[in-house]
């Protein structure tokens, strides 16, 4: 009986000390009021910059009244910039008379956070002026996205993998320019094309032993249930999600838009706060 009893306490014990720690790791949420109804959002722990930078934004009122400036449909929204205003927005300079950074350093926790539907995910500047991948401070996007299937996720691993060799490949020619100068000098065509080959295959074999992206079983299962786009995953930030008004998110989805994407009618946050 004694033994039971202490079983039943230690049991007890643990169960406390788990709701302790999941008070202390207790999310943080926010809502989006858009003029077609409210978005709830879900703010990851594990990727506290934009946490704290999306708050920030939430709480200076950076976000009352943006656009939804960039809408695709079974891809995503995108919202957030504080230049779509009615009274659009005026950079922030520091003391020197310099524009305020407006990227945040990446926290790409993949796959843990991968791009299913009703992830929050910041917007970014291309890969060619943004090689650290760097987050835009303002702007971010919700996906909707649409459902894949096995055959469609193999292919991305395999894109994904040949546009890294082929990247690494320009990379190693760069840093053998003199060699290939030499060799064009001398009109060794046979060596210019014997050299290029190697750095080829040493480029393939390199990514190869270490690929970019491979889909585990659990994050095909998702997307081939919920859908998404998993194309942009491990090279995004991920950092929320969708907990309430996903029929909003759809709603927006589908409004239409001209050639750029933009919405012919304005949708606009009208206001956001975080949930206390």
């Amino acid at each position: 009986m004694k033994r039971y009893f202490a079983t039943v306490l230690w049991a007890c014990c643990l169960m406390c000390l788990g709701c302790t720690s999941q008070n202390a790791e207790r999310e943080t949420e926010v809502v989006l009021e858009t003029s077609v109804g409210e978005i709830r959002l879900k703010l990851y722990n594990d990727t506290p910059g934009h946490r704290d930078n999306f708050v920030r934004n939430v709480r200076e009122g950076l976000y009352t009244g943006v656009t939804f400036h960039r809408v695709i449909r079974n891809f995503m929204i995108q919202t957030g910039d504080p230049a779509t205003r009615p009274e659009g927005y005026e950079a922030k300079l520091t003391a020197e008379g310099d524009t305020i950074a407006e990227r945040i350093p990446a926290e790409v926790v993949w796959p843990r956070h991968f791009h299913v539907r009703g992830v929050l995910a910041a917007a970014r500047d291309g890969d060619d002026e943004n090689p650290k991948r760097m987050s835009d401070r303002f702007q971010f996007y919700i996906v909707t996205g649409k459902v894949q299937q096995e055959g469609d996720m193999d292919n991305m691993e395999t894109a994904r993998e040949q546009r890294d060799a082929e990247l690494l490949f320009v990379q190693k020619q760069l840093k053998n320019k003199e060699k290939l100068d030499a060799l064009r000098a001398a009109r060794d065509r046979d060596g210019v094309s014997d050299l290029l080959e190697k750095l080829q295959d040493e480029a393939r074999w390199e990514v190869s032993e270490n690929p970019p992206i491979v889909y585990p079983k659990e994050l095909r299962k998702a997307y081939r249930i919920h859908g998404g786009a998993p194309w942009l995953d491990n090279e995004y930030t991920v950092f929320g999600e969708v907990v309430k008004g996903m029929d909003v998110v759809e709603a927006i989805q589908k409004v239409k838009t001209n050639a750029n994407d933009v919405p012919l009618k304005d949708i606009r946050i009208v206001g956001a706060y975080v949930v206390e």
